[in-house]
């Protein structure tokens, strides 16, 4: 789907995007790369954000989809959609340290809202972020998600999600109503 405004095109992620999708993944919250963008994660986690596994499986799992989003035919951000019934959750949300800070977040994260309302049904839009990560949720806060309080503990000694560098690390639970 194109949206002519921003020159962007949202399409679901196939197999052949899987290693662009870890690169840009990778780009947005780890290393030095990441620290171009604001949505680093360097200075609370080191390792890998995700692998080829991980993304594939998103791709490939029922009831999920990988929006990517390109512009003049390059990759510069993706976000998981998955079907939780009454909701939708929404993850894995990456755009390019070189891309941040000029509204295109803003974009994306609408017309993921957008389609998992017309395409799902859902009345609701759900998300967990790092709960140390104060300026991302205030972000979020700004989009119209609200802080639920109820936190899920992050997964130390699972290497798969990073090496955290601090020990008060948990996922909070972020929910905004699309009605």
């Amino acid at each position: 789907m194109e949206n002519a405004a921003h020159g962007l095109t949202f399409r679901d992620a196939s197999d052949a995007d899987v290693e662009d999708l870890v690169a840009l993944i990778e780009s947005a919250y780890r290393g030095d790369a990441s620290r171009a963008g604001w949505t680093t994660e360097a200075d609370i986690l080191e390792g890998q954000r995700t692998d080829p596994e991980g993304v594939l499986a998103v791709i490939k799992a029922p009831d999920s989809r990988l929006l990517t989003v390109e512009r003049d035919g390059r990759l510069v951000a993706c976000c998981q959609l998955e079907h939780r019934g009454e909701h939708a959750y929404f993850g894995m949300f990456a755009v390019s340290p070189t891309q941040q800070g000029g509204g295109l977040g803003k974009v994306i994260i609408a017309e993921a809202e957008r389609q998992v309302r017309e395409d799902w049904g859902v009345s609701e839009m759900h998300m967990t972020v790092i709960s140390v990560r104060e300026d991302l949720i205030a972000w979020y806060e700004r989009r119209g998600y609200r802080r639920t309080g109820k936190t899920t503990p992050f997964p130390y000694g699972d290497e798969r999600f990073g090496i955290p560098q601090r020990d008060d690390l948990r996922f909070e639970l972020l929910v905004k109503p699309l009605v």
